[in-house]
């Protein structure tokens, strides 16, 4: 028995896994006043540890999909802006405290990668570009 029949499902699938995962991120850890209370390299770790959550989510569910393309390019935004984040990271351990510019930067590239956002758009590109291959 396969569990989605379609690649709708799929898609739906992996949307409400990562609508779960932002909204449990948000829930109990960024949308927190003790947040501020956890060491810096804890807080860093949960929220590397999410979105790298969010890109696995993904790419299981957008792996399965016919349109390949969906996976590839999922692929490559998530690595190229998680090795970015990373970097960032790793400077901030070992060097200090990195400026409030690319903190901001770093915050603003995970909350990208978290949020379903990116997911939804993809899929609305795919439904775009399948409805045009399709004769009316």
């Amino acid at each position: 028995m396969r569990l989605y029949k379609t690649d709708r499902n799929k898609w739906i699938a992996g949307l409400i896994m990562i609508l779960l995962l932002y909204s449990v991120y948000y829930i109990y850890f960024a949308d927190r006043q003790y947040t501020y209370y956890i060491p810096r390299k804890i807080r860093h770790i949960i929220k590397f540890t999410t979105t790298v959550a969010v890109y696995f989510t993904g790419s299981l569910h957008l792996g399965k999909l016919t349109d390949k393309w969906m996976g590839q390019l999922w692929h490559i935004i998530h690595i190229s802006l998680l090795i970015t984040i990373t970097l960032i990271g790793i400077y901030d351990w070992t060097f200090g405290m990195v400026s409030n510019g690319v903190k901001e930067l770093a915050a603003t590239m995970q909350e990208f990668l978290i949020s379903p956002l990116l997911y939804v758009a993809m899929g609305i590109i795919n439904k775009r570009l399948v409805e045009k291959k399709s004769p009316v």
